[in-house]
This record gives structure tokens, C-alpha cells and sequence, in this order.
């Protein structure tokens, strides 16, 4: 028997307008559109598992200061992904950091959320 008070069900990120990080993402994670819930919040997930659902909840203020919470995007080639996320309107915050055993780029979605994209 678990000790734990409850499970992780979603993992939500705020936004002005879900529509374009719903794309964006989508197109970032191979996810698909699982549905909306209301006019505020629409649902992405691949259906089995492998992927935590994400909801997109609309909220009236922008996004201000650093992410206390973050993903981590798992990905084989680090510099590859970069451009592509650049492309689909991500965008990169600084340059790649790197520490022993590890390295990682810092990413923001089209409304400023961030996530690293990691090696596999």
C-alpha cells in the first residue's frame, strides 16, 4: 500500500490562447488533440500511455519570470531539434549548458513556457 496522497493526472500550462500551443506542441511531442473541455481547456495525449496527457488552460495574464516547473523533451539529436522546434515557433534561450554526463537546451513555446530538449 502507497503512502502517496494522490497521482499526477495532467500536466497543465497556461496560456492567453490554447489554439496555437495545442499546434505547437502537438507537432513537438507527435501528440494528438484529445479534446476540449469547456472554452478553456483543450487536451492533448497519444492515446496509450507512453506520453502524460497536457491540457492547455486559457488564463487572462501573460506568462511573467521563469518557469518553476519545466519539461524535459527527450530527443536524439540536441542541435536537430532545436532547429525544428525554431521552426514550428519555438525558440531557444541561451546556448546549449552542459555538465558532467550531461547536456541540455533550453527551449521556449510560441507564449514564452519553457522545456530543455535532452539527449536520449
Amino acid at each position: 500500500m502507497s503512502d502517496a496522497i494522490g497521482r499526477a493526472r495532467w500536466i497543465v500550462i497556461d496560456s492567453i490562447d490554447p489554439e496555437p500551443l495545442v499546434t505547437f506542441w502537438s507537432t513537438l511531442l507527435g501528440v494528438e488533440r484529445a479534446g476540449e473541455f469547456g472554452a478553456d481547456y483543450v487536451m492533448l495525449t497519444n492515446g496509450d500511455g507512453t506520453v502524460p496527457p497536457i491540457a492547455f488552460q486559457r488564463v487572462p495574464e501573460t506568462k511573467s519570470g521563469k518557469n518553476r516547473v519545466h519539461l524535459d523533451i527527450k530527443v536524439t539529436d540536441v542541435e536537430e531539434a532545436t532547429r525544428r522546434v525554431e521552426e514550428i515557433g519555438g525558440s531557444r534561450i541561451g546556448e546549449v549548458r552542459e555538465m558532467p554526463g550531461s547536456r541540455w537546451q533550453v527551449m521556449a513555446d510560441p507564449e514564452g513556457n519553457e522545456f530543455c530538449l535532452v539527449p536520449d
